[in-house]
């Protein structure tokens, strides 16, 4: 008879073997993750490998070369496992190797070129007689995995599918599916201490500080920390006005040239105007210094960085470090290279000497990459490991494939399939950015001084 304590039932299923593979940056309560799923399934009787290192072993698969246990990858059972959800780092490895990265159009798919990277991955996976794959991410490998279900789907009939399931990593949490995932509340909580202990410095010196958050397409670990941290100001990407955008040639910081596309027509970057931000950021000091303030905190994210106009980009680096910039075909920089705080710090006091005609001392800072492996929260150990036992109940109980597994009101799984995810014109996965004057965004403005926009 069963009873609110009884045993999960032991599905019926045909999966025999599953592989498990971490992609891209670390993120806290990845362990968590990785061993719940692995302890459901072993406990359910079905063999776990866990892959070293994301794709790398899996990409660079000879038949001539076997993928040798310990080298490429482990044997993950329940037995060994317990203890380990909670430990920080990831017990796999990762790597940022992409086995989709040449697939960039629906088209592409019919490209036995730009999919041999996929066919090596599958046939790798064939190799261990793996029957289901459980990918952890963030948004270019649930691209990756959505490839790799459509290829599979294109191969002549007697080709055994490996079902895929996805389990999102972002500790930016900037990509549709889950309203927060794993690593993101242990992130915060690290980031917002270190700003709470930046407003006690500015208290007892005078200081203003800003400090520079990592978030690349979206502001949430920047709101996180401010709101946590009590910053006096917080800008995203997402708080950049119309009229702040503007566009200018993209310059190869190698060769000082112009940089053009395809057609030899010069590319243009869209980039935000900096004085205007300065000047939003003054006004704020000038409102806290009319409330007896002299002191705060200023959050920025990092993702501003990308669309900084060259020149004041080429002002935060040394000469030897913008010529080592490496710049895509678009003419974006990686953000993670740009400290764009302390310019950005001395642009904010000359602005603020400008209007008073007094000093103020404004020091730039960048967060964020220590974050990535702290010790996980417990929170963040419940919702990873409800994540990885979704990934169990998705393949061996509901015999899913081409789904990511989310989480929604008190921690209840839910399976999204890839196509509400992906957009499969561009073969992106669709990006989610702070929704301006929605609670979470609107919860900063209300805890900010309030500031007259006619200043």
């Amino acid at each position: 008879m069963k009873t609110p304590l009884s045993s999960p039932e032991r599905p019926k299923t045909e999966v025999r073997r599953v592989a498990i593979l971490f992609s891209g940056g670390p993120a806290p309560a990845a362990n968590a993750v990785i061993a719940s799923a692995a302890m459901c399934f072993s406990r359910a009787g079905i063999e776990v490998l866990g892959l070293l290192n994301g794709y790398s072993h899996l990409a660079k698969y000879k038949p001539s070369d076997p993928l040798k246990e310990g080298t490429a990858y482990v044997r993950l059972d329940h037995r060994s496992l317990e203890g380990t959800r909670n430990h920080p780092g990831i017990m796999i490895g990762t790597s940022r190797a992409n086995p989709g990265k040449a697939l960039k159009t629906p088209a592409d798919l019919e490209n036995p070129e730009k999919t041999a990277p996929l066919k090596v991955v599958y046939d790798a996976l064939r190799s261990l007689e793996v029957d289901a794959l459980v990918s952890i991410g963030g948004d270019d490998t649930l691209t990756t995995a959505a490839k790799f279900k459509l290829f599979q789907d294109r191969l002549p009939e007697g080709h055994q599918r490996i079902k895929i399931v996805h389990l999102p990593k972002t500790i930016d949490n900037d990509y549709k599916g889950i309203d927060f995932t794993f690593g993101y509340f242990t992130a915060v909580e690290m980031l917002a201490q270190q700003c709470y202990n930046l407003l006690c410095d500015s208290r007892a010196t005078g200081t203003y500080y800003v400090a520079q958050v990592m978030g690349r397409a979206a502001g949430w670990l920047a709101y996180g920390a401010a709101i946590a941290g009590e910053a006096s100001l917080v800008i995203g990407l997402e708080d950049i006005a119309e009229a702040w955008w503007t566009h200018e040639p993209a310059v190869d910081p190698k060769t000082d040239q112009p940089m053009t596309d395809k057609d030899g027509k010069p590319v243009l970057r869209r980039v935000v105007r900096v004085e205007p931000m300065v000047r939003r950021i003054v006004d704020t000091i000038l409102a806290r210094d009319r409330d007896g303030k002299n002191f705060g905190v200023i959050v920025l994210a990092e993702g501003i960085a990308e669309f900084l106009p060259q020149n004041v980009i080429r002002e935060c680096l040394s000469e030897s470090a913008y010529k080592g910039l490496e710049v895509d075909t678009f003419g974006h920089f990686p953000v993670s290279q740009l400290k764009y705080s302390g310019d950005l710090g001395r642009l904010v006091a000359d602005e603020y000497k400008r209007r008073t005609g007094k000093d103020r001392k404004v020091v730039g800072l960048q967060f964020g990459y220590e974050v990535r492996c702290h010790k996980p929260t417990a929170f963040d150990v419940m919702l990873g490991s409800q994540l990885g036992v979704g990934a169990y109940r998705a393949i061996a109980e509901r015999n899913l494939t081409g789904v990511m597994v989310s989480v929604t009101g008190q921690l209840s799984p839910v399976f999204e399939p890839f196509e509400r995810l992906i957009d499969y014109q561009r073969l992106r996965a669709f990006q989610r950015p702070i929704d301006p004057g929605e609670g979470f965004h609107q919860l900063a403005r209300y805890l900010e001084v309030r500031v007259d926009d006619s200043e």
